[in-house]
């Protein structure tokens, strides 16, 4: 069983910039494939990043070049730099865990980001 908790949303004008961090406990971190996931008002979750414990990374191909995935092994915590953000980035952020070998499938609670003036 993986614990993770989400931090760093909030409110943010159109060009800003946040960082969200998640941190995982109760299993190995290095057996899991990372990631960050949205979901916006009446819209499906989406894939925005994610990170193997190679450092390995795979992006939304809309959110390439302001976005940025990273992880901490030493602190089992995974971030998300988000730069010039958009209206459109508004949604909730969820964090999830996904264990590469055998079953495991695991997501936070969820933190809001709003991108309004």
């Amino acid at each position: 069983q993986v614990q993770l908790v989400e931090s760093g949303g909030g409110l943010v004008q159109p060009g800003g910039s946040l960082r969200l961090s998640c941190a995982a406990s109760g299993s190995t971190f290095g057996w899991y494939r990372m990631g960050w996931y949205r979901q916006a008002p009446g819209k499906p979750r989406e894939l925005v990043a994610d990170i193997g414990s190679d450092d390995s990374t795979n992006y939304a191909d809309s959110l390439k070049g302001r976005f940025t995935i990273s992880r901490d092994n030493a602190k089992n915590t995974i971030y998300l730099q988000m730069n010039n953000l958009k209206p459109e980035d508004t949604a909730v952020y969820y964090c999830n865990a996904w264990r590469i070998f055998g079953p495991g499938n695991y997501w936070g609670q969820g933190t809001q980001v709003t991108v309004s003036s």
